[in-house]
């Protein structure tokens, strides 16, 4: 069950439409611009990237949120292409959400928010419905059930509302979790506790997890790959070992380099991280994205050409030229 896939996105493209004056077509917003990947059962990954490269919009996508504008999504042997039913997929799919007080009903108890995918769903009985209510809570340790089950999200802290958001992910027994950003709301204390929660889920119940975040130091505590974005690609894919290891992509040892480290001694030390910020996706640069903050660039080929993903080692992709061969 570990080996079979799950997921599989393929060349995707997600475009959004600019339109002046409410009529007049003006350019697309390029979010996804060729991203391909595959997910088993079972497996985490986690998708690592700047503000804006595109990680929300590839969740979006999966999720349907938002429309294609090419590619294929294929889950559990079912082609996502508009006639696959949204409702069955999110009974499948389960969502945790960056900020857990905004993605949950102020005006609901903990028991109606939990019992509100079942009800939507029409699955089991009230006996059933109110059993799970109580498993899924003694799993993601909101304890005494009892003392949760009539509270509401603002009486709760921000570590008790994110159990919350993923007792609600799990409520439905999905095959797929998607995380965006689960805890750059929560304390730092706080913060490992919850991965901590979401791993053990994830192993209880041979989930597959995509795990959405801008910070690279929690990766390794989480996923067993790693795909690192940027300005709609994938710029390297590989194993997390693999990743802090082994890292070929510049922009990937920038975000290693821009990790805190409580040493002293850095105060001392300078860190050279390429300046500036990422491109606009309205009009990218040509050839590699990356090409204008590069400091290892290759004139003349780097600006003008689109590197494809070599594969430097087994299952180490990299868009760079650096390592064609």
């Amino acid at each position: 069950m570990a080996n079979e896939l799950l997921l599989s996105v393929k060349d995707l493209r997600t475009w959004y439409e600019l339109k002046k004056w409410g009529f007049f077509h003006t350019g697309h917003v390029k979010a996804l611009d060729g991203v391909t990947f595959d997910l088993s059962h079972g497996e985490a990954l986690t998708v690592v990237g700047e503000s804006g490269s595109g990680k929300t919009t590839l969740i979006k996508t999966i999720l349907g949120l938002v429309p294609a504008t090419s590619g294929e999504i294929t889950f559990s042997s079912h082609k996502l292409d508009g006639k696959t039913s949204i409702g069955w997929l999110r009974s499948k799919v389960g969502f945790v959400q960056q900020d857990p007080y905004g993605a949950l009903p102020p005006f609901m108890s903990v028991r109606r928010i939990l019992l509100e995918p079942m009800v939507i769903n029409k699955t089991g009985t009230s006996i059933e419905r109110e059993q799970r209510i109580r498993e899924v809570m003694e799993e993601v340790r909101l304890l005494p059930v009892n003392d949760f089950l009539s509270k509401f999200p603002h009486m709760l802290s921000g570590g008790q509302q994110q159990r919350l958001v993923i007792a609600r992910a799990m409520i439905l027994r999905p095959s797929l979790i998607v995380a965006d950003e689960p805890v750059s709301m929560l304390d730092a204390s706080v913060r490992v506790e919850i991965l901590e929660l979401m791993r053990k889920v994830q192993k209880t119940h041979d989930l597959g997890v995509i795990y959405i975040t801008h910070d690279l130091s929690t990766v390794r505590y989480f996923s067993e790959r790693v795909f690192i974005m940027y300005a709609a690609r994938f710029v390297e894919k590989a194993e997390v070992r693999e990743i802090i290891h082994n890292t070929l992509h510049p922009y990937t040892k920038a975000l290693l380099t821009a990790i805190p480290d409580p040493d002293p001694e850095n105060a001392n030390q300078y860190r050279d991280v390429p300046a500036g910020e990422p491109p606009s996706l309205v009009k990218p640069p040509s050839g590699c994205r990356f090409h204008p903050r590069c400091p290892v660039r290759i004139e003349g080929l780097c600006e003008e050409e689109q590197p494809p993903a070599f594969e430097s080692s087994r299952d180490h992709f990299v868009e760079c030229w650096l390592y064609r061969k």
